[in-house]
């Protein structure tokens, strides 16, 4: 009897072992992930301001949900962003894939410029933003110097102050600062690509333009839809370098969906209306990830891969 009992304890040790050593991830992740985001979504359903305290006890149901849909700046903001994102994918994209295609063509220095390359993706965004803030900058800023000094311009360009201006200087900042994930992503695609394919277009006859878009381009999209699925996320989630350049200005303009929401619940105190607002865009970052990962599964699908 003693022997089964020594036998079953050791079993039941080796199996619980395991489960043992990750009950302190589980726990942190429990206190770092799961309890910020109970609490949020609980605060969502209430009147919670945070120069009230008492506030976080007082219920108020879905009320901030049915004010989110008819606060026009909110779905200003939310068109916006989905906009913004569009663009800023696609430029991103369309560079990362020339970047790629040229640094793939190389036969020397290769690693240096894949180092190089890299090197935008390494700096904080706060860093960036004010960065680009100072490069746009009406008096002082380096670009419109430039162009004062070289004549091109007389007065200077309001790069931050025009609202359309002000957009296209903060896709900038995240176009230098992020097309080097789309760079890589494809180059590691362009390693991977198997040459029997290249070699029997050429044999057939098929011109570089054709070869590129019936075998290179479909090779690579599986890769391409994995950075726009990172970088979907990224901006919709952008926050840093719109505040840093421009703070949502002027007169809201350049607002995205984190510093309408920022600017609620830390600027207005209205806490409880910012995590409803957050869980609403939400959607919008599961839209884009649905979307691309349908467009990562159809691209695998076209190449003959497994799902």
């Amino acid at each position: 009897m003693s022997v089964m009992t020594n036998i079953k304890r050791k079993l039941f040790s080796e199996q619980a072992t395991p489960y043992v050593l990750l009950l302190p991830a589980v726990i942190m992740i429990l206190i770092v992930v799961l309890f910020p985001l109970i609490f949020s979504l609980y605060t969502s359903f209430t009147g919670y301001k945070l120069t009230r305290p008492d506030t976080l006890f007082k219920l108020v149901g879905f009320r901030n949900y049915v004010r989110i849909f008819g606060d026009w700046d909110f779905w200003v903001a939310f068109f916006r962003t989905v906009g913004f994102l569009a663009v800023v994918i696609n430029l991103e994209f369309l560079l990362g894939l020339g970047i790629a295609l040229l640094i793939n063509k190389i036969t020397w220095g290769q690693r240096t410029m894949r180092t190089i390359m890299m090197f935008p993706m390494m700096f904080s965004p706060i860093l960036v933003g004010f960065q680009f803030k100072f490069i746009f900058n009406d008096n002082v800023g380096i670009l419109n110097n430039a162009l004062q000094g070289l004549g091109i311009t007389e007065a200077a360009i309001p790069w931050l102050v025009d609202g359309w201006l002000a957009m296209g200087a903060i896709a900038f900042a995240e176009i230098w600062m992020s097309t080097s994930i789309f760079a890589i992503l494809l180059l590691a695609g362009l390693f991977a690509m198997p040459k029997d394919p290249l070699e029997a277009a050429q044999v057939d006859g098929c011109n570089a333009w054709q070869t590129f878009r019936h075998i290179t381009l479909p090779f690579l999209m599986p890769f391409a839809y994995i950075a726009m699925t990172i970088r979907s996320l990224d901006v919709a989630r952008a926050y840093d370098v719109v505040d840093t350049m421009t703070g949502g200005g002027p007169a809201g303009r350049t607002e995205l969906l984190w510093t309408l929401i920022a600017r609620t619940g830390y600027d207005s105190a209205n806490m409880g209306m910012a995590n409803a607002m957050a869980y609403v865009s939400i959607i919008l970052s599961i839209a884009f990830t649905y979307y691309f990962f349908s467009k990562l599964v159809a691209a695998r699908r076209y190449m003959g891969g497994a799902l």
